[in-house]
């Protein structure tokens, strides 16, 4: 039987292990949030999407990446079998997604939360054992049943609180505690399960197939890298509920649809009334006299008007005659 070591380097692997875990609890949490206050479908998709990412592609399998660089078997080499350990990561991506699709369609239910649970735990009890069977080495690999079953117990367990989690934490201390609790449950069933394993060396060695762990550290480390910043930058750069009302009030005004501000309420009736003006009723045959407007008289810039006494009522008709002079 090989000797194992599961910290060839110390306690480095397995920091940073649970490191990664932390980082994409932490990020799964945050896009998991926006998928209840997306909305729609687009948006919902768009936020499970990132948020399977991050806790399938990141907390779940960069970090099993990450701790299996400490894994070695004494007496021979490992190498991996690359389709079967991108398989891996498309089943954790794939269980993650489909269990926040149940949890983030409709109302939170125990029935719901406990079915997602089940594919969620299911593709990350899948995901591990994977990867495990992407091991290339002069050897047969054999599990123990009682720790391989309390692994996929512990993925269960872990699955469910992590969607409900996802589904009720929204402050920030709440996440980061989380996702710490998270990466303990992350870790913790990992090496539950690499504890299972048992490896039977060869008799003859041969040549063993594969890609060995440097030769797939620097691409999964740069996809890691770049996941990463893409999940900062898309939270960044999404509307908050602030410039979301924003938008709003904007598209409002343009559309000449602000709101009325309404009075103050009356409860005892003090303020009065307010009395239309009365329009008058229709006349369409024209049967109402029109409206005669009084003539105003012409302007008058010398004042001759008022010493006029022509027309007026007693007022002498004015004569070119004398007087009689017999009277």
């Amino acid at each position: 039987m090989g000797e194992i070591n599961h910290f060839e380097y110390g306690w480095i692997t397995p920091a940073l292990s649970y490191a990664l875990s932390v980082l994409g609890s932490a990020l799964g949490l945050v896009c998991a949030g926006r998928i209840r206050t997306a909305t729609g479908a687009g948006q919902r998709a768009w936020w499970g999407l990132l948020a399977a990412w991050a806790l399938g592609g990141t907390a779940i399998w960069a970090m099993h990446f990450m701790a299996m660089l400490g894994f070695a078997v004494g007496g021979t080499r490992i190498r991996y079998d690359v389709p079967l350990t991108a398989a891996s990561t498309v089943i954790a991506m794939v269980g993650v997604g489909i269990g926040l699709a149940i949890v983030g369609t409709g109302r939170l239910t125990a029935v719901r939360l406990l079915a997602g649970g089940v594919f969620t735990g299911a593709g990350v009890a899948a995901m591990h054992y994977t990867g495990m069977a992407a091991m290339r080495l002069d050897g047969t690999l054999g599990y123990d049943p009682l720790r391989v079953t309390l692994s996929v117990v512990i993925a269960l367990v872990a699955a469910t609180v992590a969607l409900w989690l996802a589904m009720t934490v929204r402050r920030g201390v709440a996440i980061i505690a989380s996702a710490l609790v998270m990466g303990i449950a992350v870790n913790g069933m990992h090496f539950t399960g690499m504890s299972a394993l048992s490896v039977h060396l060869h008799e003859g060695r041969g040549a063993t197939t594969g890609t060995e762990v440097s030769g797939l550290l620097v691409p999964i480390v740069l996809a890691v890298i770049f996941g990463v910043v893409g999940l900062v930058y898309a939270l960044l750069a999404a509307p908050s509920d602030d410039d979301r009302a924003g938008a709003a009030y904007v598209a409002a005004r343009l559309d000449g649809a602000t709101p009325v501000p309404e009075a103050a309420p009356d409860p005892v009736g003090l303020r009065a009334p307010r009395v239309a003006p009365e329009q008058p009723a229709p006349d369409p045959v024209g049967l109402r006299a029109p409206r005669v407007v009084p003539e105003q008289p012409a302007p008058d810039p010398v004042g001759l008007r008022s010493r006029s006494t022509l027309a007026q009522p007693g007022a002498q008709f004015p004569s070119r005659r004398k007087s009689d002079p017999r009277s």
